[in-house]
């Protein structure tokens, strides 16, 4: 594991590094890395169990336990759902079909539901906004825990948001429920040591800690040395693997074009067929 300073370099590159208290547990958050590029080596047996009982332990809106998580370690049906997460130009995910396993984690209130219908109990809640983010969040609490669990296995994750680009065909695939929908999906496997992803800097502190008051000011002036850190990242990979990636302003900037949904502006109409009718 690196040092204290060597990972606070990594994660703020010249960026000011927080003054801070220091154990082996935050060097290991500090340490975290995507993956998108996995060895062929198979999962050692009770490492899924052990990520998921990781991810049980994490926070649960009223211990109502809103979410589930679909393993998914048929090569078949894995390359449907990596053929479901390109977007509208064709660019895929090929990391999908190196992973040993795609993890789809799932905001589920199908059972709490059934639970309320076999007592006669009429539902009015589950029809809110609400208990929509209430679940959505139980399962993105439950997936961080699974990814510190996993990265102390050795192994690696990359988080998937394109699970969503089409999420009506992805939950009729895996046969999900009503009232249920998968938030995001998650690679899993053993990182390939040759193809290792750069530590991606943060930005520093300031731009995203605020005491007792938000200062939208003091934000935006910190935020502009982040560029150059990025824009540091940016040259190890393009030397590196050959990548050319955009400048950080410059994704953010094309985030909120139309493109960049590739199906997502469908999201509110299939949650709804799906039972969350959003109130």
């Amino acid at each position: 594991m690196k040092s204290q300073q060597e990972l606070l370099s990594a994660r703020y590159g010249p960026q000011p590094a927080p003054e801070m208290l220091w154990n082996d547990q935050i060097a290991a958050l500090l340490s975290h890395r995507t993956a998108r590029a996995y060895l062929p080596t198979a999962i050692t047996p009770g490492s899924i169990e052990a990520i998921v009982a990781a991810a049980q332990s994490a926070s649960s809106s009223s211990n109502h336990h809103q979410w589930s998580v679909v393993a998914v370690s048929d090569p078949t049906l894995k390359a449907k759902l990596s053929s479901m997460a390109q977007g509208s130009a064709g660019h895929g995910n090929p990391h999908i079909d190196e992973a040993q396993v795609l993890l789809l984690w799932v905001a589920d209130l199908s059972r709490n539901a059934a639970i309320a219908a076999e007592a006669g109990v009429p539902n009015t809640v589950h029809g809110h906004l609400d208990a929509f983010l209430m679940a959505s969040i139980d399962a993105a609490l439950a997936s961080q825990n699974a990814v510190v669990a996993a990265e102390s296995l050795g192994l690696a994750v990359c988080y998937l948001g394109a699970m969503r680009n089409r999420a009506a065909d992805v939950a009729e695939l895996v046969g999900l429920p009503e009232l249920s929908y998968v938030v995001f999906g998650m690679t899993l496997g053993y990182p390939d040591p040759e193809r290792m992803s750069a530590f991606t800097p943060r930005p520093q502190q300031a731009v995203v800690l605020h005491h007792d008051r938000y200062d939208a000011h003091a934000a935006a002036q910190a935020l502009r040395t982040y560029d150059h850190a990025f824009d540091g990242m940016r040259e190890a990979l393009k030397e590196r693997f050959g990548l050319n990636l955009k400048e950080w302003r410059e994704g953010v900037r094309g985030s909120v074009e139309m493109d960049y949904m590739d199906g997502r502006e469908n999201l509110r109409t299939t949650v709804q067929e799906r039972g969350f009718t959003l109130k």
